[in-house]
């Protein structure tokens, strides 16, 4: 369960990373709450777009071969997931977004980091690919 959980994981963040950098200004219109942020920078979704593609990756590989090594790389994706989240959550205390916006943003930012550390606390590594 923990791979197949960790495969979709990586394809929906993967996925998201491969669109904001190929396609960008349209994913900005169409991402739900995105146009409310402020007008569209290239370069900032781009970076994020790289983000998103790195935690795809981090969690393809450990859907593929849970090692130690895996595991740290789907650690520091799960970090940057949950920062994320965080940043959401301190906008809407803050007064900077509402509350409302959580709920929306739950299936996009929440869920998925989430997902990520329960994960991250869940995998174990093989013992015959502890080096790799």
């Amino acid at each position: 369960m923990n791979r197949t959980a960790a495969a979709l994981l990586a394809l929906a963040m993967g996925a998201n990373g491969a669109v904001m950098l190929a396609a960008g200004r349209w994913w900005y219109g169409v991402a739900p709450g995105v146009t409310e942020t402020g007008p569209f920078n290239a370069h900032f979704v781009n970076d994020i777009g790289a983000a998103y593609l790195l935690v795809g990756a981090a969690f393809a590989w450990l859907a593929l071969r849970s090692s130690e090594l895996a595991r740290g790389a789907a650690l520091l994706a799960a970090a940057f997931l949950a920062l994320h989240g965080f940043i959401h959550l301190a906008d809407a205390v803050a007064g900077l977004r509402g509350f409302a916006d959580l709920v929306r943003d739950f299936p996009g930012v929440f869920l998925p980091a989430l997902v990520a550390a329960w994960l991250v606390w869940t995998s174990t590594p093989n013992l015959e690919t502890r080096h790799a």
